[in-house]
């Protein structure tokens, strides 16, 4: 048998959830286009209670039996099925009783991890709830890229797609930027590079005095598309295979993403931006990306 140590692997979370078995079905099929083995975990933590203004108290409980196995029937399952779509892809399975976060954390922070993928509604209950705030905690926390899934997606139905990617200028864009253009190339995809603009007058009486020039939308506009040609330099010329569209938009950044992504589509964003008047990827627009967005979202820190 190989040695696991030498594998690298994608890591996916699974609860028995519709949301969760698109999330991996996705991580197989990347896991198989760059040759990489696949993890699968499930969560059987310890109960929480929630307290007084929502602190929370953990209850260190022995694992029911009946519970423990249904949730290493779901492994087994998601195993089989993974290995019946994918036959030459290396599986793993853990299964763990700490909280569905600390589960993958712990599993990423692991050697030879590349990416963590989950979905975006899980259940409750013993077996592991892998919830959207689960995503949020794992973008926020994770050293890897985190890949989040909704609950139906065109491209669990074989539909190809693109990969979007939000600029900003900030390092986790530039972050964001590398990985986008690694998962075009593997998936032989065009990429489409979105920079949101917003006019800045809106912005004058909170900041102080803006230049009067800076205030011309096409002004704005060129100094976006300026940026936006700057970022992609260095990738472009690392992976030329790559297609690449452009889209320099006046809008919320969110809706600049979400408004060009079609459902088969993967949307890469950083989880922090650098604020000011082109600051697209705050950690509040990677959430609202999350919750809006109808096919999977990668972010990284």
């Amino acid at each position: 048998m190989d040695d696991p140590t030498t594998t690298r692997w994608v890591i996916v979370g699974v609860d028995g959830t519709d949301s969760s078995r698109h999330a991996l079905e996705w991580a197989a099929q990347q896991a198989a286009l760059r040759g990489l083995g696949v993890r699968i975990v499930a969560a059987a933590g310890a109960l929480t209670s929630v307290g007084v203004f929502g602190a929370h108290t953990r209850i260190d409980v022995p694992p029911d039996e009946a519970d423990t196995g249904g949730a290493e029937r779901l492994l087994s399952y998601a195993a089989d099925w993974v290995s019946r779509l994918f036959p030459e892809l290396r599986v793993l399975t853990r299964l763990s009783y700490a909280r569905p976060v600390d589960a993958l954390l712990a599993e990423a922070s692991g050697e030879g991890a590349v990416a963590v993928v989950v979905g975006s509604r899980g259940l409750r209950g013993i077996v592991a709830a892998f919830v959207g705030s689960v995503g949020i905690e794992l973008a926020a926390r994770s050293p890897v890229p985190v890949v989040v899934l909704p609950h139906e997606h065109a491209s669990a139905h074989g539909v190809r797609g693109r990969v979007i990617v939000g600029i900003d200028g900030s390092e986790p864009s530039r972050r964001a930027v590398d990985f986008a253009f690694a998962q075009a190339a593997f998936a032989d995809t065009e990429l489409i590079a979105v920079s949101a603009w917003q006019p800045l007058v809106a912005f004058a009486a909170a900041t102080g005095p803006i230049p009067p020039e800076l205030f011309d939308d096409t002004t704005a506009a060129e100094a976006a598309r300026q940026s936006l040609t700057e970022e992609l330099a260095g990738a472009r010329l690392r992976h030329p295979e790559v297609g690449v569209g452009t889209r320099v938009v006046r809008a919320h950044p969110v809706v600049a993403l979400l408004e060009e992504a079609t459902p088969a589509d993967l949307i890469v964003v950083g989880s922090r931006g650098r604020g000011g008047f082109r600051g697209l990827l705050l950690g509040s627009v990677s959430h609202s990306v999350l919750h809006g967005a109808r096919g999977p979202v990668a972010i990284l820190r």
